[in-house]
C-alpha cells in the first residue's frame, strides 16, 4: 500500500508549501510491500576498443549457453575492478562489445567510482533460456553497500549476454532486446555528482544539489527533535534529472511527473528491512516554493527516521499525519491556510465524520488533500492537547498493538471519543 503527500501552490498561497496542484503534485511513501529503489542497469563496464568484425560478433549458437564458471571469472574480475577504482580492468571485461555498449558502461563506471561504495560484489545466479533471436543471458545478482548510510547490503539484479571470443566467453551487453530489463539505479542515468553533509548524502544531476543537500541538513534536527536519536540521523537522498529514471526507482512503472519527493526502501540482500532512499523529482520539487520544500523533505524524513510505519498496524492517518506533522513543526504558517480545501469543507457544514480510511490517501482519491489535512490536525491535535512526547508515544504504541489499543493506552480514550475531539478541534481551527 503506498501513499501520496499532495503539495500546494504558491501562486495560491505564497505562505504554504507549493507550486503545483495540490491533488497532482505529491510525495510518496511506501508502506507495506514499498516501493523499492531498484538498481545495476545493462551491465556494468566500460569502454575501449573497436567493434568485432562481423565474422566474430555473433555468439558461437543462440542455444549454446556460456560456461558458468567462465561467467564467474569475469564477474569477480569486474567487481575486484569496481572496488580497486580499476578503470582499464574494468573496460578490458567489456572490450568485445558493440561500441554503443562500451560507451554507456564507461559512463556507469565513472558513476561508480563517485559513490562512496563498501562493498560491490556480482554473481552469477541462472542461465535465462535461449531465444530464436540471440543467446541465453545470464542473470547476475549484484550486491552494494554505501559506506557510512547502508546497515547492509542492498540486493539488485540485471542480465548480460555473452558470446565466445577466441575461445573465451565474454560480455557483449545485456539483455534488453530479449525484454529482460535490469533493476534501476543512479547511476544508470548522466554523470553523478555527489554532495554529503551532516544530513545525509545526496546523489544525482548536479542542478539543486547543494540547496538540497543544505535542506536535507535542516530537516534531519528537526525530525531528530521530534522522534528522538534513536535512528541514524542521516539519509540517502536520490535527484535523477530524468523522470523516466525517477519511474523506474520508484519501481512498479509509476508515472512521477508530478510527483515532488516519495520515501522508498531498496530491497536488502538476503531479506530483512532493507535500505531507505528519498528520491525528489526535480522538475516537480523545483516548482514548490522555499517552505513546501522544507516541508516535503522533512515529510520524507520522517518516513525514513520512522521506517514508514510498515508494521501493518499503525493506522495510515497516523503514519502521514505524524510526518506532516513533523513537516509543519518549524513553518511558519497558519492552519487555516494550510488546510484551506478542509476549511472550505468545514465552514460549509461538511465536517467528516470519521478519521480518514487508508484507501483516502490513495493518488486517485477524490479528497487526497482533505485527507491529508485531516491527519495532519489529527496529530497536531494531540500534540497541543497532550504534548508532543504523547504523539510519539501514540506512533510506538499503534505499531505494537493498533489503533484502539494505542489510544487507550496513551490518551486514556477510546477511538469513538478520539472522533469527537478531533471533529471539534476542526471546528475550533478552521472556522
Amino acid at each position: 500500500m503506498e501513499q501520496e503527500r499532495p503539495v500546494e501552490r504558491p501562486d495560491e498561497r505564497p505562505d504554504e508549501p507549493g507550486g503545483v496542484s495540490r491533488r497532482r503534485a505529491v510525495a510518496l511513501i511506501g508502506l507495506g510491500t514499498a516501493a523499492c529503489v531498484a538498481a545495476a542497469g545493462a551491465a556494468l563496464a566500460g569502454a575501449g576498443g573497436d567493434d568485432p568484425p562481423p565474422a566474430t560478433a555473433a555468439a558461437a549458437t543462440p542455444s549454446e549457453p556460456p560456461d558458468a564458471g567462465a561467467v564467474e571469472a569475469v564477474l569477480a574480475n569486474r567487481a575486484a575492478a569496481v572496488r580497486e577504482h580499476d578503470r582499464v580492468r574494468f573496460l578490458a571485461t567489456v572490450a568485445s562489445a558493440p561500441a554503443a555498449y562500451q560507451e554507456a558502461q564507461a559512463a556507469v563506471y565513472d558513476n561508480l567510482a563517485r559513490l562512496p561504495l563498501g562493498s560491490w560484489r556480482e554473481r552469477f545466479e541462472a542461465i535465462e533460456p535461449a531465444t530464436a533471436s540471440g543467446a541465453p543471458a545470464v542473470r547476475v545478482s549484484l550486491r552494494y553497500r554505501l559506506h557510512g548510510f547502508d546497515r547492509g547490503e542492498v540486493a539488485r539484479t540485471r542480465y548480460l549476454t555473452f558470446a565466445r571470443r577466441s575461445g573465451t566467453w565474454v560480455i557483449v551487453g545485456d539483455a534488453a532486446a530479449r525484454g529482460l530489463r535490469d533493476d534501476v539505479e543512479m547511476w544508470d542515468g548522466g554523470p553523478l555528482t555527489v554532495r554529503r553533509g551532516r544530513g545525509g548524502l545526496v546523489i544525482g544531476d548536479a542542478r539543486g544539489l547543494d540547496e538540497i543537500a543544505r535542506r536535507l541538513d535542516a530537516a534531519v534536527p528537526v525530525v531528530t527533535g521530534v522522534v528522538g536519536t534513536g535512528w541514524a540521523r542521516r539519509a540517502v537522498v536520490l535527484v535523477p534529472s530524468d523522470p523516466a529514471q525517477a519511474s523506474a526507482l520508484a519501481g512498479d512503472d509509476r508515472e512521477l511527473k508530478e510527483i515532488a519527493a516519495l520515501a522508498a526502501v531498496a530491497p536488502a540482500a538476503g531479506g530483512g528491512r532493507g535500505e531507505d532512499r528519498v528520491i525528489v523529482s526535480p522538475g516537480t520539487f523545483g516548482r514548490l516554493n522555499d517552505l513546501g520544500k522544507s516541508v516535503v523533505l522533512t515529510h520524507e524524513v520522517t518516513h525514513v527516521a520512522t521506517g514508514g510505519a510498515q508494521d501493518g498496524r499503525t493506522p495510515v492517518w497516523l503514519i502521514e499525519g505524524f510526518a506532516d506533522y513533523v513537516g509543519y513543526r518549524k513553518a511558519k504558517v497558519s492552519v487555516r491556510s494550510a488546510a484551506r480545501e478542509l476549511r472550505r469543507e468545514v465552514t460549509g457544514g461538511r465536517t467528516p465524520a470519521r478519521l480518514p480510511a487508508a484507501d483516502a490517501f490513495s493518488g486517485t482519491a477524490p479528497r487526497l488533500s482533505q485527507a491529508y489535512q485531516e491527519a495532519w490536525l489529527a496529530c497536531r491535535m494531540i500534540a497541543d492537547r497532550y504534548g508532543e512526547p504523547a504523539l510519539v508515544r501514540l506512533y510506538r504504541a499503534a505499531a505494537r498493538g493498533g489503533e484502539e489499543a494505542a489510544l487507550r493506552e496513551v490518551l486514556g480514550v477510546t477511538p469513538p471519543r478520539f472522533t469527537a475531539m478531533w471533529r471539534d478541534y476542526l471546528h475550533e481551527e478552521l472556522r
